[in-house]
């Protein structure tokens, strides 16, 4: 049985996360202004909490692709400055970008210390767990989904935001089942890692549409919002 009754094919949008090449909002970080909105970045996190709203308020979200402007556009551009969670979510993606992606140590005296966890560690031995309570009780998750190792803040933008809604695990791979905002109505997007040794650098095999590889994933505040029309 799925863990939720979500199914990108029914439950996520028609259209894809390809808008205009301006940028239609800059969220104000505390690393300065992050245009987002181009064809870069999208308006993934937007899709990802206004599918999750529609969800909540059992309805279908909209078929048609909104034009800037329109209500479902602007709602969409507002889900994507909530989605960010301002100012501690665009701190943590930040945090994540310039974390390495196995736990770093040092041998001192005969004893071996962890110094900093990485990424596999935070993804696997700290989020999981707290996804899989949500999936467990049927809610479908949004992630932040890391791609990039920088210390440019103007790198925030190229991270990415997806919803788990289903996994299967086994002892040696575990298999979250996303919707992609990216890859639209398919329901074979996934997220796919080995959860055995999260100390070490694990690689997060993936078929998102983003060109990019996962360094690791967390689960993003979200409250809901009434979706427009409704």
């Amino acid at each position: 049985m799925p863990a939720t009754n979500f199914l990108p094919s029914r439950d996520g949008f028609a259209f894809t996360n390809v808008w205009p090449s301006e940028p239609d909002v800059a969220l104000p970080t505390p690393f300065g202004p992050i245009d987002i909105g181009n064809a870069d970045a999208g308006l993934c996190g937007g899709m990802v909490f206004g599918a999750l709203d529609y969800w909540h308020s059992g309805t279908a979200p909209p078929a048609a692709r909104p034009a800037p402007g329109e209500p479902l556009y602007r709602y969409l551009v507002r889900r994507l400055v909530d989605s960010w969670n301002l100012p501690a979510g665009a701190a943590q993606y930040y945090q994540w970008m310039n974390l390495p992606d196995g736990d770093a140590s040092l041998d001192i005296a005969g004893q071996h210390i962890t110094t900093e966890r990485g990424l596999a560690w935070r993804s696997i031995g700290v989020q999981w767990p707290q996804i899989t309570a949500d999936l467990g009780q049927g809610t479908p998750v949004a992630l932040g989904v890391v791609t990039v190792a920088s210390a440019s803040p103007g790198d925030l933008g190229l991270n990415h935001q997806v919803l788990a809604y289903d996994y299967q695990a086994a002892p040696d791979q575990v298999t979250v089942r996303v919707y992609d905002p990216n890859s639209g109505q398919k329901d074979g997007i996934h997220i796919q890692f080995d959860p055995r040794n999260p100390a070490d650098p694990t690689a997060f095999r993936h078929n998102l549409n983003i060109g990019r590889p996962v360094r690791g994933f967390f689960r993003t505040s979200y409250t809901a919002a009434t979706p427009p029309g409704l």
